[in-house]
């Protein structure tokens, strides 16, 4: 059976980004390519392959359950990562198959410790220290704790990294507060140090800390939204081109997404269009429905807003966006025919609909728009 859209990532592109990133952080520097949220919407699957073939052996997820993802697509020689959910049941899956994992909890790193020792192999874990995020990561006052199990138990737990996490490096407003972290998680390293552990890894920045504060970068960076061609933020992409003599995005957008038209319709001036009476035909149109709707990742609020591409022009979304389906004027474009294309995301000769341009119309990050595209969404590879 047809799927009534297509997301399709563009190998070219993840290339070209990847490129830029070495060119940013070096050679000898770990990219950790953060594949949660589905590889944001990109397609865990389909993804973790395509940057395999750009070099990429290392990728983060939140949990066990992405892991397992990961693990079933990926090279044997690859590393996973798990940042965030992962239960006791879990952990000797985990350890068995060499998956890493952020520890925050004494509880956890105690049940990693039992878990080892049943199995007679060492857990690798990321020791997370709160710095000022306030969310996951162990405070102060546990520290000493953590460098206790740590340095008793070396033949049953790897230290394989020291972390933390950055509170909107991406906003100027955060600028003091990340500041702040990036000294308390130097009091880390210094107090690990002194209690004779230092880790095999130290890492700090996601994708906007990595740009914005270059010695954020460590050892290891975990790389989510810019590998996928995105800014986490304008503010970034400023930062980044400020000083630039050319100002061009240097990144490509990897996603794009099509549907096709699966009606045309005819209106009368006076008459309204979809559910209730948000829009009003002030004139003659004519109308394509496309079988994509809120149910797809399109969302509701786009209603009345939202823009698609046909035949190489932006077109308006008019009526409310429904659960399966939209409905766009199609009155200035000549002879559109059941099966044309239509755009979401992405370009059709000149004109582009971007990811931004959702994010503006509905409010949206690029974060959220992306993650709630439906994983039953076929991904295809364009591989030119």
């Amino acid at each position: 059976m047809n799927s009534t859209s297509k997301i399709y990532l563009d190998k070219s592109a993840l290339e070209n980004n990847f490129k830029f990133l070495r060119r940013i952080f070096g050679k000898n520097r770990i990219i950790s390519s953060v594949v949660k949220g589905n590889a944001y919407g990109h397609g865990i699957r389909e993804y973790v392959p395509l940057a395999e073939n750009c070099g990429i052996n290392h990728f983060s997820v939140f949990s066990s359950k992405e892991a397992a993802i990961v693990k079933n697509c990926c090279k044997s020689d690859s590393t996973i990562l798990v940042m965030g959910m992962i239960s006791t049941d879990e952990l000797e899956w985990a350890i068995t198959n060499d998956i890493e994992f952020f520890v925050f909890e004494i509880e956890r790193l105690l049940n990693a410790l039992t878990v080892a020792k049943k199995l007679n192999r060492k857990a690798k874990v990321h020791i997370e220290v709160e710095t000022g995020m306030n969310r996951t990561g162990f405070d102060l006052e546990d520290w000493q704790d953590v460098c206790d199990i740590l340095s008793s138990n070396s033949e049953f737990i790897e230290f394989t990294g020291l972390c933390t996490h950055f509170a909107g490096a991406e906003s100027i407003a955060n600028y003091a507060r990340v500041l702040k972290q990036k000294k308390n998680f130097q009091k880390a390293i210094k107090f690990f140090e002194k209690n004779e552990l230092k880790a095999k890894l130290h890492h700090t920045a996601c994708s906007a800390a990595s740009i914005r504060y270059p010695n954020t970068r460590m050892d290891l960076v975990r790389i989510g939204i810019l590998q996928y061609g995105f800014w986490p933020s304008k503010e970034t992409f400023i930062e980044y081109i400020k000083n630039k003599k050319v100002k061009t995005d240097p990144l490509k957008r990897v996603i794009s997404w099509k549907s096709e038209i699966m009606s045309v319709k005819d209106i009368k001036e006076g008459e309204f269009v979809g559910y209730g009476t948000t829009y009003l035909a002030h004139k003659d149109i004519t109308i394509g429905i496309v079988p994509v709707g809120y149910a797809h990742g399109f969302s509701r609020s786009l209603s009345n807003t939202g823009r698609v591409l046909i035949k190489g022009k932006r077109v308006a979304v008019i009526g409310i966006v429904n659960m399966n389906l939209m409905v766009i004027d199609i009155s200035d474009i000549d002879d559109v025919k059941i099966g044309e294309k239509v755009i979401m995301i992405g370009s059709q000769g000149d004109m582009e609909v971007t990811v931004a341009s959702f994010s503006e119309l509905s409010n949206q990050l690029n974060y959220e728009l992306l993650t709630r595209l439906p994983h039953d969404i076929p991904r295809c590879i364009l591989d030119k």
